[in-house]
């Protein structure tokens, strides 16, 4: 019987694909930066027949205007109304009608009764938009030497990564700038709203989605 080997133990950093986040940008293992931004929703079965063709028509074109990669994700987690219902229980402490108390007591009960009955959700809309080093290299040495370049972040991403200064990320995040740009306009034109995540942002937002429940 072949003796069986003991394999070392996997650290579940070893699944995090972010080596660190530096500003408003997230600067992952491979050698590639992400930038994450926040859009808004819209009640999209309120509008009419009309309405919800020109939204769909718009999207299309944006999507079709797009030359580079992007994610699109939606974050659905059980609304904490705890706090809220502490506040509505301050409040009512502070009523001196009592018709309006009464009320306020109703009104918290009504909340309390629904959120036993259905989980209520909270959805929040992302974009990740991406900016892969290599291509950037590519795109300015044309030459031997960026290409030279782009093969060795290939080869070794780590220690590309940590070789990093803050120069040369600023360089690239001038290109990843443009991108978010573009996006930005793109979102407004849907008649959405978008916004940057900063660092703080950032990081509550990955260390969620790899801690669901919880938060820094």
């Amino acid at each position: 019987m072949a003796e069986l080997k003991s394999q070392p133990g996997v650290s579940t950093k070893d699944f995090v694909v972010i080596s660190e986040i530096r500003d408003n940008l997230a600067i992952l293992k491979d050698g590639s930066l992400r930038s994450v931004i926040e859009v808004s929703s819209m009640n999209f079965d309120l509008k009419s027949t009309d309405e919800q063709i020109a939204v769909v028509s718009a999207f299309q074109n944006f999507l079709n205007s797009i030359d580079f990669p992007l994610q699109i994700g939606i974050s659905s987690r059980k609304m904490d109304i705890g706090p809220y219902l502490k506040s509505l229980d301050v409040l009512t402490a502070t009523i001196s009608n009592e018709l309006m108390k009464i009320q306020a007591i109703e009104y918290t009960r009504f909340i309390k009764g629904l959120t036993e009955l259905a989980n209520i959700m909270s959805k929040k809309f992302y974009v990740t938009i991406p900016l892969h080093i290599v291509e950037t290299m590519a795109q300015a040495g044309g030459a031997a030497k960026g290409f030279l370049g782009a093969l060795k972040s290939i080869a070794s991403p780590s220690k590309f990564v940590k070789s990093l200064t803050d120069q040369e990320l600023e360089n690239y995040k001038i290109q990843l700038n443009q991108r978010i740009e573009f996006i930005l306009g793109g979102i407004s034109g849907l008649g959405l709203e978008g916004r940057l995540l900063n660092k703080e942002e950032l990081m509550n937002l990955y260390y969620s989605y790899y801690n669901p429940g919880h938060h820094l």
